[in-house]
């Protein structure tokens, strides 16, 4: 005696050595036996043996017209043995009835399983519904073998370059798209993004890094729904300063401007004047939705995209000529010995006599100027050269509480993008193409002008978080707990020590404009401005508010990635400079794990030879390639321009940290398996690199 039996949806069959009510045991082919329980024994046979069974019903399965059975199937609950006989004959052998088992149980869109050997059949409108899927996935999974055909050929599909940054960085890892993509690169052994790239689906290294960043950040595009900038309705009265800015000339969120008071008496008031939006946007409204939803201006060469709307903008934006709505804090310092008595904050009006502009200015007010050794001919030249000593002043002590000097051993580079008609494309809105002439200048950081702007914001924002501190309102703060390598600077809503700044506590409300958090943090000021002790109770965010936490944990995620951009597409334009110069040869610096630092130029990369040289060791290196897409350089070191090893320099490590992120390859979130595909390789290995 043979039988047949249901073991755990596969079925085997073999020959009955013992039976007992609830269980027998069967021996296989394989000499294996096997307890298995009665009721998951289906048909019990005499012949023929049970691998012929298993054979010949196999054989006959196909031959089934399921849509016949399932139309004489009975419609209450029925065993396979029944809907056998029905079908074949009333005698229907071992063979038919196996053969009408496995029939029914590969079918369940027709027959729905009721237990070991008992099914009913589907209901019309859900086979139906079955049916329509069933032939649905059958022509997804031919359009996506006729899609990966067309991408190994070197043909990108209309519906896959459409979904070109979906796929490779959020990918829907069961669309069609994706599953061709990764079908292509495995029949290919191709890496995903040289495929797409030789298919055409690229239409550009610059508009790849663009519109991949548009895609996590901005799905809905960068522009803004028609919007009126919401008037200040406070009666202000207006400063009696004659105020100015510093800005490079392509900035239009103007944030800040300062005035000098008292020269000459002994005792001189140094406003700090800041933008405010906050006087007429307030929290919930629909322009603090759309800054909240950006958190910041979004910065990269050539082109930005704005936290809030140009017609907003310009309503509140420090410009020359007109009197400003802005929130003040004026610091008293006796003229001598710059000893600080008092400071107060205003909310008023304040006349802005001049939008100064540092890119043209940096040659003519230098520290010579400042400090009497050279003629200062231009406008107000005893207010610079006060805030010059002041701020110099103010660096110094701030270096005591540091425990050493702030140095700037590197430039700060600017880039400018010059279209095919000599237009720079930041003065007209422009959005760069990617195959602009980029022009890299510098500037020395803490310039003349830079440092008088820098310690002008560093003193406002560390004696407003002070003021809120002293009066119980909550603010967003910047600390940073020590110098130490790894100790990174965190935001929270207390008060505490900034070691990399050198003060005590450090807010972020001078740049209302351009950063979210700036402009939260200037709503609890004015609110301290208006109610002094009582602005606690009348402050927009109270002390452990959860909407000041999401605000902070929404702007750091937001402020990263746009830092990150920043960085992606400063490094992308230059390596174009590269190409447009013919620059071959580099003289660069030594970093760790095999990194390079250009001499002169914003670039960091690893260079084949660099690995065992000591760090600081200045080297020339050889690029043989570029990879605009990755935004690889492929380098060597050709020469050693030293011959001692150099003095470790203290400002590194922290340079070297912030590198390390930016410095290797584009990742991609589509995964076709370590051993399916190469690694990119869609380098110019050639010199120029293109």
């Amino acid at each position: 005696m043979f039988a047949l039996f249901d073991d755990a949806g596969k079925f085997l069959a073999g020959r009955v050595m013992t039976e007992a009510d609830a269980s027998m045991q069967i021996e296989l082919d394989s000499g294996k036996r096997v307890k298995v329980k009665a009721a998951n024994v289906l048909i019990k046979f005499a012949k023929p043996a049970p691998t012929d069974l298993l054979a010949q019903a196999a054989a006959q399965v196909n031959d089934i017209d399921v849509d016949l059975i399932w139309e004489v199937a009975p419609e209450d609950e029925f065993g396979f043995d029944d809907l056998a006989r029905e079908y074949f004959s009333a005698s229907a052998d071992a063979v038919q009835q196996a053969a009408m088992l496995m029939r029914l149980f590969e079918t369940p869109h027709y027959f729905h399983r009721r237990g070991k050997g008992r099914f009913k059949k589907a209901p019309e409108d859900i086979l139906k519904q079955a049916l329509v899927a069933i032939e649905r996935k059958k022509q997804q999974a031919l359009q996506i073998e006729q899609w990966a055909q067309e991408l190994g050929a070197g043909t990108c599909p209309p519906a896959i370059k459409e979904e070109l940054y979906k796929i490779l960085f959020k990918p829907d890892k069961n669309g069609p798209a994706y599953k061709a993509v990764v079908e292509a690169a495995k029949a290919t052994q191709r890496a995903p993004l040289d495929l797409l790239k030789d298919a055409g689906a690229i239409d550009s290294p610059y508009q790849f890094h663009y519109k991949r960043f548009l895609f996590e950040h901005f799905p809905k595009g960068t522009g803004f729904p028609a919007l009126d900038a919401p008037p200040v309705k406070d009666e202000l009265p207006l400063a009696s300063v004659r105020a100015f800015s510093i800005d490079d000339s392509m900035t239009t969120e103007i944030d800040d401007a300062l005035s000098v008071q008292g020269l000459g008496t002994g005792t001189v008031t140094y406003g700090i004047h800041i933008a405010a939006p906050g006087l007429a946007i307030a929290p919930g409204t629909p322009v603090d939705q759309l800054g909240r939803a950006r958190m910041s201006t979004v910065y990269m060469p050539g082109h930005k995209i704005t936290m809030l709307p140009d017609e907003v903008v310009q309503a509140y934006t420090l410009i020359e000529g007109r009197d400003c709505p802005a929130v003040s804090l004026y610091v008293t310092f006796d003229e001598a010995t710059l000893e600080r008595k008092g400071s107060e904050t205003k909310l008023e009006r304040v006349p802005i006599a001049a939008n100064l502009r540092h890119d043209q200015l940096d040659g003519v007010i230098t520290n010579a100027t400042l400090t009497g050794e050279a003629p200062a001919d231009y406008a107000f030249a005893p207010e610079l050269a006060f805030a010059f000593r002041l701020a110099q002043h103010l660096k110094l002590k701030r270096e005591e509480v540091r425990g050493k000097p702030e140095t700037f051993n590197r430039p700060d580079y600017s880039f400018k993008l010059i279209d095919a008609h000599g237009v720079n494309t930041m003065s007209d809105g422009i959005e760069p193409q990617g195959n602009e002439q980029v022009l890299i200048g510098t500037r020395q950081r803490g310039s003349a002008l830079d440092l008088i702007v820098a310690e002008a914001m560093i003193l406002a924002n560390s004696t407003w978080g002070g003021w809120l501190a002293e009066l119980g309102v909550p603010g967003i703060y910047r600390s940073q707990a020590s110098l130490q390598p790894g100790i990174k600077v965190r935001m929270g809503t207390k008060p505490a020590p900034h070691a990399g700044m050198g003060v005590a506590q450090y807010t972020w409300a001078t740049s209302p404009l351009r950063r979210y958090v700036d402009l939260v943090n200037q709503w609890q000021i004015i609110a301290c401005a208006k109610n002094g002790r009582t602005a606690a109770l009348v402050a927009p965010f109270k002390p452990k508010d959860a909407e000041l936490f999401a605000v902070i944990s929404n702007f750091d995620g937001a402020y990263s990635a746009y830092n990150g951009f920043q960085s992606s597409m400063e490094r992308y334009w230059t390596l174009k400079h590269l190409g447009q110069e013919g620059l071959c040869e580099l003289d660069c610096a030594v970093m760790v794990n095999g990194l390079v630092r250009a001499d002169t130029l914003p670039l960091v990369f690893k260079a084949i030879g660099a690995d065992n040289l000591p760090r600081h060791a200045k080297v020339r290196v050889r690029v043989t390639g570029v990879d605009l897409l990755t935004l690889d350089v492929h380098a060597s070191v050709v020469a050693r321009l030293d011959e001692t090893a150099p003095t470790e320099g203290e400002s590194e490590e922290e340079d070297d940290a912030e590198v390390l992120d930016n410095a290797g390859p584009l990742t991609l979130a589509i995964d076709v398996g370590d051993a399916d595909a190469t690694p990119p390789d869609s380098s110019t290995p050639s010199c120029p690199p293109a």
